[in-house]
């Protein structure tokens, strides 16, 4: 697929670089919040082998408060004209904000990472109006399933068919099954056990693992302890086949894929 100007092909999985334009993110809240700060990582994430950026204004940690839009684009627009201005690296923005999304896209960014999975009709239209990449996360209000699996793929699917219908190209859309989004720890090791069966809907996904809590719970370690804990999920989404891993450690991922992808070129 072609986000911005460049060309993701399927067989490798790309490292998405996070930049947390926010005060209260669970790993690195604060540390970017001004654009000469968030500038330095960019640059470091890039040096690093990241090949998109993903910046978000909102975290969306549990328990987290929401942000209104006029706030979120106080946050995130002056960060994204500042990277437009030097790099031509693709830039993803998380949001579920239709009026941030907007102004995202005339700053310059490339795909909107939707953690509502278009929800809103009108986030569609926006995204299809400038012929942009859509992310789409499988998210829910509670953890209550009757079959987890399916009820994850059939609602991936079914946020598919809304960006379709809104305008958008089948060729446009990522897909995302939410890690940490609606569901228990016991259920989201059961979506990285499974993550072959979201990919064979069709699309390019997109894990987005690092450093959750999912993580943490597993090995009993804070956020700024999870690298190896992260590795392993993105291991997970290489041999799956996944376009995208949207992580905070890019350089230690980066090698990992290379690694894991050069000895899988030897079974051939």
């Amino acid at each position: 697929m072609i986000i911005g100007k460049k060309k993701f092909m399927p067989g490798h999985t790309h490292v998405m670089g996070i930049l947390n334009i926010t005060p209260d993110s669970f790993s690195d809240g604060g540390n970017y919040i001004y654009v000469p700060a968030a500038m330095a990582r960019v640059g470091e994430m890039i040096e690093e082998g990241a090949e998109i950026i993903d910046i978000g204004g909102e975290s969306t940690r549990p328990g987290s408060e929401p942000v209104e839009a006029h706030e979120e684009m106080r946050r995130v627009i002056p960060v994204i004209q500042a990277i437009r201005e030097k790099y031509d690296i693709p830039l993803s923005l998380d949001t579920y904000h239709v009026e941030t999304a907007k102004a995202g896209l005339e700053a310059g960014v490339d795909m909107i990472n939707d953690v509502s999975g278009l929800k809103d009709p009108a986030m569609g239209k926006v995204i299809a109006e400038h012929g942009a990449a859509v992310c789409l996360m499988h998210n829910q209000k509670g953890c209550e399933y009757q079959d987890l699996i399916p009820e994850v793929s059939n609602a991936l699917f079914e946020a598919a068919q809304r960006a379709i219908s809104a305008g958008i190209a089948p060729e446009k859309i990522v897909l995302d099954p939410g890690i940490g989004f609606g569901k228990t720890r016991e259920q989201n090791l059961q979506v990285l056990a499974r993550l072959q069966t979201f990919a064979e809907l069709g699309y390019p996904m997109l894990l987005g693992a690092s450093r959750k809590s999912v993580i943490g719970l597993t090995l009993g370690l804070p956020e700024n302890e999870r690298v190896e804990g992260t590795l392993a999920t993105t291991a997970e989404a290489v041999a799956a086949g996944y376009l995208f891993v949207r992580v905070h450690d890019v350089e230690a991922n980066v090698r990992m894929i290379r690694m894991l992808e050069t000895i899988r070129a030897f079974r051939r």
